[in-house]
């Protein structure tokens, strides 16, 4: 017969993961009050007002949505230095990211879809995925979060849907 019971160690755990599901949230939470801030100030804010209605019209990845970025290159150095979701902040790329900076970059993945006419979260992570040179387990992640929860573009067709019932 085993003397042991697991209720106190199984309760122990509980809250210890809850500890570090609060440290995570907290900063999230905090990450949602200050993502992309800085696009509001300068040097930002007047090269983000010029080329964003023109990135609207462009195909993410191709060579015109490639000539845009190289002509934002002293905005977005700037960006990239001060917004660590951004692999191009770090020297080694994503792998000096924390899952915090991956999930904050995921979910600006999936926003970004929706200021493309065309815009799609599946080819935004294949994109990436070559660009950042991550693999593909963590591609597969990304695709399977997109798919839970409803991101890129399933969302971005329900959203206009919504948008244009508030309209009429």
């Amino acid at each position: 017969m085993c003397s042991y019971d697991s209720t106190s160690d199984t309760n122990a755990h509980i809250v210890q993961v809850g500890e570090y599901l609060g440290i995570i949230f907290h900063e999230i939470s905090r990450r949602v009050q200050e993502h992309d801030a800085s696009k509001l100030e300068e040097p930002e804010k007047s090269t983000f007002d010029k080329v964003t209605p023109q990135l609207k019209g462009s195909t993410y990845g191709s060579d015109e949505y490639k000539g845009f970025l190289a002509d934002m290159k002293p905005a977005l150095d700037h960006h990239y230095a001060h917004n660590r979701h951004h692999p191009e902040h770090f020297h080694n790329g994503i792998r000096g990211m924390t899952l915090v900076d991956i999930i904050e970059m995921f979910c600006d993945w999936a926003a970004a879809t929706r200021r493309h006419e065309d815009g799609n979260i599946g080819k935004s992570i294949e994109i990436n995925k070559k660009r950042f040179d991550f693999d593909e387990d963590l591609a597969c992640v990304f695709v399977n979060t997109a798919q839970q929860y409803q991101m890129g573009q399933r969302s971005h067709v329900a959203y206009r849907k919504r948008e244009a019932l508030l309209v009429s």
